[in-house]
């Protein structure tokens, strides 16, 4: 049997590798389009900090480590066409020749492309690109175009379009690098994926460290003149014009998908390839995994959702079921955890917003609790928002905001786990947490949070030892 999956990054490699582990005999040939296979996206941002270096330590595997397992790597090679009832796929090799590889099972792992979200003056062939100072962040490729420009044109300034997770990051790594930072965000408050009143925290965090956050920030072009860059818009007070050495555009992406509806398939929610929970795509013997295909939510069901954790299980799913296995993805929870200099902030789950959306009844309530023992030195306090159903108090969601040594990703593991599971906010009274002085108390914070919104939604009195 032949297995050729196409894409180098979280859900090819991790089919590749799922597929030669449950049968050594399955010929595995992976596809990538650069020279990078394997290599941690997510871990960028540290490499600009200098908190990982050198670039290459990005590698989850080296080169050898992936051929060891026996899959064959074709780099720098780009798919351009699916032969569905021939079961071919068409290659473009670095030299500019074609190949066709025959398969008996494919699965296409394509990814997503950085959005510029209709900024003009940006990308295509006449916009302002890396030479010209204006980037976006998405592949190895976008990171060496960044560097480069950082040693050689020594900027001092940087404009960064988006709050969200990595633009945050890159807020942080640029301003360790000694650059001033401004940062543009389009909604009322930075890292949108949470609410504002927990936003808020992140924001505080950003000015404290001389970040210059400004929300609000309805970007329309970027421009250039004299060797600086000038991003314009609007806000909420009118027309703007912010200049800088250096733009980053670091505001979502859209999915790559235009392999896979040439050859039949569809889209759905968020323009992403439709799968179904065994990554089947509706084409025979042709599957699909990671930031090109729809996600399947526990809480809102067919979504899109892209993150690297989710392209991980996918890829898992696609390469056992392609071999004949009978796997299904569970589904996401939306987890996601971002370290902003000394802060920490996590989501799991649905807001307000987006449980009304999905038909539920939800009431959010915070409450703020301490990491550990106030009586212990050190002790600092979370930030924690419980979202649950009013009609059956079920657990909807989580958010959490606390400095870096308060075991914020332990904590939102914690809610995420208890949501799979699909337990009641009262429920999670009853779980077995952890406790000494120096990490913890005899109620977590986790348990303090949702006690408070047992309290203020239904009433509850349950009683928090203060010992």
């Amino acid at each position: 049997m032949h297995l050729v999956a196409i894409g180098g990054s979280d859900a090819g490699i991790s089919t590749a590798l799922r597929a030669r582990e449950l049968d050594p005999s399955v010929d595995v040939t992976v596809v990538v389009a650069d020279s990078f296979p394997n290599f941690s996206i997510c871990g960028i941002p540290y490499y600009f900090s200098r908190e990982v270096d050198p670039w290459q330590s990005l590698a989850h595997r080296t080169h050898a480590d992936l051929e060891a397992t026996g899959m064959r790597l074709r780099l720098d090679t780009l798919a351009t066409g699916i032969d569905v009832s021939g079961r071919k796929l068409t290659v473009r090799n670095a030299d500019g020749s074609d190949d066709v590889l025959a398969y008996d099972e494919l699965m296409v792992g394509t990814g997503a492309s950085p959005s510029t979200a209709g900024i003009a003056g940006i990308g295509g062939q006449d916009g302002l690109g890396p030479d010209d100072g204006v980037h976006v962040l998405h592949s190895m490729g976008d990171t060496f175009a960044l560097e480069r420009y950082l040693d050689e044109r020594d900027p001092r300034t940087a404009i960064i379009v988006g709050a969200g997770y990595v633009g945050l990051e890159m807020a942080e790594a640029l301003t360790v690098r000694g650059l001033a930072v401004t940062q543009l965000q389009r909604g009322p408050e930075v890292l949108s994926t949470l609410d504002p009143e927990l936003g808020s925290l992140v924001h505080d965090e950003l000015t404290r460290n001389g970040v210059d956050v400004v929300t609000g920030a309805r970007v329309g072009a970027v421009t250039r003149a004299g060797g600086r860059l000038t991003v314009a818009g609007e806000d909420d007070s009118g027309s703007f014009a912010r200049t800088a050495d250096l733009v980053l555009v670091v505001v979502g992406v859209r999915p790559n998908t235009g392999l896979l509806t040439a050859a039949g398939a569809t889209t759905g929610p968020g323009g992403a390839v439709v799968v179904d929970e065994r990554m089947r795509t509706g084409l025979p013997h042709v599957w699909a995994a990671g930031d090109g295909v729809v996600t399947h939510h526990r809480l809102l069901g067919v979504t899109y959702l892209p993150l690297g954790t989710t392209a991980h299980k996918q890829g898992r799913v696609a390469g056992e079921n392609a071999i004949g296995g009978d796997a299904r993805f569970a589904g996401s929870l939306g987890t996601q955890v971002v370290k902003v200099f000394d802060l920490v902030a996590a989501r799991t789950g649905l807001r307000d917003l987006e449980a009304v959306g999905a038909g539920l009844a939800p009431r959010s309530a915070t409450a703020v609790a301490d990491d550990h023992k106030a009586y212990y030195p050190g002790a600092t306090p979370i930030s924690i928002r419980i979202t649950g159903d009013t009609s059956d108090g079920r657990l909807l969601g989580a958010q959490l905001v606390g400095t870096r040594g308060a075991e914020i990703a332990k904590r939102v593991d914690t809610f995420a786990t208890a949501l799979h599971h699909g337990m009641t906010v009262e429920a999670m009274s009853d779980l077995d947490l952890s406790y000494t002085p120096p990490l913890g108390s005899p109620w977590d914070a986790v348990q303090v949070a949702t006690q408070a919104w047992a309290r203020t939604v239904r009433g509850s009195a349950i009683p928090v030892d203060a010992h």
